[in-house]
């Protein structure tokens, strides 16, 4: 009497599938449907894989990149300029662009360095600004406000000749620098013997995709431009005043560059102290060419009679890599996915470039880990399918049932398809995680659907009532129609899990929207698929199995 009790107050009333409040709706109104797509067996079979096959295109109609932007909440402002900036040109030039960009409401404060820090990690010449703004929270925003309209807006205003802009976000910008030594999205690079000819090519690198749809900007390392003030000793006037050509490198070392004479210890900390001339003394080349160098015998010797002062431009940095002397181009995309956009950048660069012999390109960036990735899936994917094909098939014992499951996989990427492409969403790594994570629903689903088909088959089969269509028409009902609430009530629970995600908002909420979008997509039309297609397999399959058929066959 107590599990009496207790069943009736939690539990409540059982219902059978044919009186339950739910069912009995869902039933009435997927019987009539069942015996149409059994009537129209090979109809609807044809149907399916129209539709599957009309799918094709528009999966190659979808763009394609390593990952979509994750959203740190704070962006990285990152123009460069030619070499040769003064560090008063420099200070001027990022005053001026921190205040334009704290001008818009969205920004916190701004923070802008030129140069490289006290550090051997940043290697960053005195042309490469880095500036990170920190924005408000978004409901502190301008209404209808968005990060691409907000990024889009921020490079309309803030446009410095000489200066290409480079928008991305501090965390992903050190990870690229330090994978790649690519700081914007995109990168090409000019390996060759000659930095001058590598500096030419990449200049022609940087007008060709500056055409390209989607390029928001483009800059080539100048490899040759540093600007360099050189002091050529002559030897005979050092001699004739006998002093040495150290002398006069100590001269130079100590009045332009400093040099160390003491230490001061404040604390635990020691600090050099270096001297040298006042800045009006050693500014410009006029001032050093009065610079005094002092003889044995007590004379100034003006610096101008002992060397030779004038600029010369050469490499402002040298990089290599593979053994090849190299140059990069740093290509800013936007609005645009990066597979397309490099294939069109291809082309361009193949037509309005000619590399010289013993000259390559290499395209990097985020572009080198698509390729990666790409190529991983290529064995991932077809690997992920076998284990599940095994899976199932340890399960059924049976090759046909196995694969009637597996049609689940077409069946579900044609809801996963068009829902990225309505979406606007490209493929990527997150998306992949989805629809590989979607192969396992389609199986768990298919083994469903075939599970209480085959249930009732056997029942049919046990009472002596499969002996003609009717009769496997009856048990296909049964198994399809009258378990149909099970049914729902997985595919149900599976989809509410995942549809809040699509609304989700902040960091990460990108990439998790790409991981449940085919997710999405793909279990509904999985599951309309299989209760409408699934029937028509099973009746075509099993009915070769009926005994009017086989005698049928015999006779």
């Amino acid at each position: 009497w107590l599990r009496r009790v207790t069943n009736a107050v939690l539990v409540g009333t059982i219902h059978s599938e044919e009186h339950h409040p739910i069912s009995r709706p869902l039933m009435r109104l997927y019987h009539p449907v069942v015996k149409l797509v059994l009537r129209f067996r090979w109809l609807t079979v044809a149907a399916a894989v129209v539709i599957v096959a009309g799918t094709v295109p528009i999966y190659f109609w979808l763009g394609s990149e390593f990952m979509p932007p994750l959203n740190e909440g704070t962006i990285l402002y990152m123009p460069t300029a030619l070499p040769g900036m003064s560090i008063t040109q420099a200070r001027a030039a990022i005053q001026t662009q921190d205040r334009m960009i704290k001008q818009f409401p969205e920004v916190d404060h701004v923070f802008g360095k030129a140069g490289r820090a006290e550090t051997p990690t940043d290697p960053a010449p005195l042309n490469m600004f880095e500036t990170v703004v920190t924005l408000k929270p978004e409901k502190d925003w301008r209404a209808g406000m968005t990060w691409d309209k907000l990024l889009a807006e921020m490079d309309r205003t803030i446009r410095f000749p000489g200066m290409p802009n480079i928008w991305w976000m501090p965390i992903q910008t050190r990870t690229e620098m330090l994978a790649t030594g690519i700081r914007s999205v995109l990168g090409v690079k000019v390996y060759g013997p000659d930095l001058t000819e590598i500096g030419r090519v990449a200049r022609e690198i940087e007008g060709a995709v500056a055409t390209v749809s989607g390029t928001r900007s483009a800059f080539a390392e100048r490899t040759t431009s540093g600007y360099y003030l050189d002091f050529t000793v002559k030897r005979e006037a050092v001699a004739r005043y006998g002093l040495t050509v150290g002398d006069v490198q100590d001269v130079v070392e100590s009045a332009i560059g400093g040099t160390s004479i003491s230490q001061t210890v404040e604390g635990r900390e020691r600090y050099s102290i270096n001297v040298r001339y006042v800045r009006d003394e050693r500014s410009d080349p006029e001032s050093l060419k009065r610079v005094l160098v002092t003889s044995p015998d007590g004379a100034q010797i003006p610096l101008a009679q002992l060397a030779d002062i004038g600029f010369s431009t050469s490499p402002p940095s040298v990089r290599d890599e593979d053994g090849q002397l190299v140059g990069y181009v740093f290509v800013d995309v936007a609005g645009r996915d990066l597979g397309s956009y490099v294939d069109e950048a291809k082309r361009v660069v193949g037509e309005r470039v000619q590399l010289p012999p013993g000259y390559r390109l290499g395209w990097a960036g985020q572009f080198e880990y698509l390729q990666r990735a790409s190529a991983r899936l290529r064995l991932v994917v077809p690997f992920t399918v076998l284990i599940i094909f095994v899976l199932l098939y340890v399960n059924t014992t049976s090759v046909t049932k196995t694969l009637i499951i597996l049609l689940a996989v077409p069946f579900s990427a044609v809801g996963a398809i068009w829902l990225l492409w309505l979406l606007h969403y490209n493929t990527s790594i997150a998306v992949w995680v989805g629809l590989i994570a979607l192969l396992g629903v389609d199986a768990e689903t298919g083994v469903f659907m075939l599970l209480y088909l085959d249930l009732a088959f056997a029942e049919h089969q046990r009472r002596g009532r499969m002996r003609s269509w009717g009769d496997l028409e009856d048990a296909i009902i049964e198994g399809a129609v009258k378990r149909l609430r099970p049914k729902m009530m997985t595919v149900t629970v599976m989809f509410v899990g995942l549809l809040p995600i699509m609304w989700s908002h902040g960091a990460g909420a990108d990439v998790m929207k790409r991981i449940a979008a085919p997710m999405i997509g793909g279990i509904v039309t999985s599951f309309l698929m299989e209760l409408l297609v699934y029937p028509a397999i099973y009746a075509i399959w099993r009915r070769r199995q009926l005994p009017s058929a086989t005698a049928g066959a015999a006779a």
